[in-house]
């Protein structure tokens, strides 16, 4: 499957345009307004004691946790949690969102389920898994694979600063003995994979431009 968003008057792919800006400016104005509902989410957990991590968060191997695949990503253990995911899930999700809205949209969906299924296929049946982690990790599994099939430097240069920032958590793919989902983060990122080579943009566009995402130098 390939994908062709963006508005007709411009490319916002293309890297040093006005469009390419506008789209990247408008993309972090959204994520910037999504995240304010996830803290509106832990406050109605907190306010009311509603337990919503334990009644809608994923239990492996049981059926009815099985939902928590879909609203897990929305809640959090507790506001430190939510603090850490909160900075990497704007900066991801602005890059992200300005290739294209139905696209984000799409690879979010994506991300959800290949995320979500594989902690409850694989994940302890004694934890509840709740947090955006899997879909950080999706989003940066997005850029970095369509820096390979949509040959753009621009994004493999977003992945790089973003590993300079929050190497460390990169980690987190990896078993270890802390409390917090590998799987999710596992998963997060092969299910950011399967949605950027479903939703690539068309060949002839990406031809079209340059490997730093510029439009192509003609001689008069």
């Amino acid at each position: 499957m390939t994908w062709n968003d963006g508005p007709t008057g411009g490319d916002p792919h293309r890297f040093g345009t006005e469009a390419f800006y506008a789209s990247l400016g408008r993309a972090f104005v959204a994520m910037c307004a999504i995240v304010p509902l996830l803290f509106l989410v832990e406050a109605v957990d907190v306010g009311l004691h509603a337990d919503l991590d334990v009644t809608a968060g994923i239990i492996p191997h049981r059926i009815q946790g099985l939902d928590g695949v879909f609203f897990s990503p929305f809640l959090h253990a507790g506001w430190n949690h939510l603090y850490s995911n909160s900075i990497p899930l704007i900066l991801l999700g602005t890059f992200v969102l300005a290739a294209g809205t139905r696209r984000f949209l799409w690879s979010t969906l994506v991300i959800i389920l290949v995320s979500g299924l594989g902690v409850w296929f694989t994940g302890s049946p004694n934890s509840v898994v709740v947090g955006a982690s899997g879909v950080i990790f999706g989003y940066l599994g997005i850029l970095l694979t369509r820096g390979i099939v949509e040959r753009s430097w621009w994004n493999f240069a977003v992945v790089l600063l973003v590993g300079l920032l929050y190497g460390w958590q990169l980690l987190g793919i990896l078993p270890t003995d802390e409390r917090i989902s590998w799987q999710g983060h596992l998963f997060g990122l092969l299910g950011g994979v399967v949605a950027a080579v479903l939703f690539r943009r068309r060949r002839a566009e990406v031809a079209g431009r340059d490997t730093l995402g510029s439009p192509p130098v003609t001689s008069p």
